[in-house]
């Protein structure tokens, strides 16, 4: 019966991008220099505001026409996958001054951006930006390859006054995630066979302890397993938004 529900509301928000109503969850948080608000795109694409700064993650304009969303002070991308980095949708949204942070891989096909490797960090207008690994151990497709190799994508950790931010992109419950410290907001992946089972994220969750949990790019998982899972952890507060 959930699983209906969440496919109900999945075509529902498609049938309203198609008319051109997009409408999108939006939460705020409080921060020591503002308040953040979450725009909720879809999937693994997400958008930032916080005072007078936008910043754009990994857009992709099958989920939004991009014509109608602000332009970008900063663009995260996590990898190259083309859910992930869509050229046309970056186009919309770029200024002049737009900061565009991404993998050597995506810099082979757009130029002008500022290449991260796992472990670099950068500041911008304000905002500290750490690139972290991103990567399967598991899974992985048919000739061993792993969906994401690791030191090919990045997830990030963006400090956002008082409060971390991690969007951990395409990746498994690693080590490297394991160890953050003092992350106020996480977004972790959840969909089987690129990311991670719901057993994955609440290990992940469990380790680094953020204080609100979003699973995100979940497709078809359910999330109500990960919520089930998470129950006993009071201090991590599990907040399902529309990110199939």
């Amino acid at each position: 019966m959930k699983t209906l529900i969440y496919s109900l509301i999945f075509f529902i928000c498609l049938y309203g991008i198609i008319l051109g109503k997009e409408k999108c969850q939006i939460d705020v948080i409080k921060t020591s220099i503002g308040v953040l608000k979450i725009h909720f795109i879809g999937h693994g694409t997400l958008m930032f505001e916080i005072n007078d700064m936008v910043i754009h993650i990994d857009p992709f304009g099958r989920l939004y026409d991009y014509n109608k969303l602000p332009d970008a002070d900063i663009i995260l991308i996590t990898h190259h996958h083309s859910d992930h980095f869509d050229v046309e949708a970056i186009k919309k949204i770029q200024k002049e001054n737009t900061v565009i942070i991404y993998t050597k891989k995506c810099s082979k096909v757009l130029e002008g951006g500022k290449v991260l490797h796992n472990g670099d960090r950068i500041e911008v207008s304000g905002i500290k930006i750490e690139a972290v690994p991103a990567y399967n151990i598991v899974n992985k497709r048919d000739n061993g390859e792993p969906f994401h190799p690791k030191g090919e994508g990045n997830g990030y950790v963006l400090n956002i006054g008082d409060k971390r931010v991690y969007i951990a992109g395409d990746t498994e419950n690693i080590p490297e995630m394991k160890v953050l410290k003092n992350i106020y907001i996480a977004f972790l992946p959840m969909n089987l066979p690129y990311t991670m089972t719901p057993e994955m994220v609440a290990d992940a969750a469990k380790s680094f302890k953020p204080k609100i949990l979003y699973p995100y790019h979940y497709g078809d998982t359910d999330p109500q397993k990960l919520l089930d899972l998470l129950k006993d952890e009071k201090r991590i507060e599990v907040r399902i938004r529309n990110m199939r």
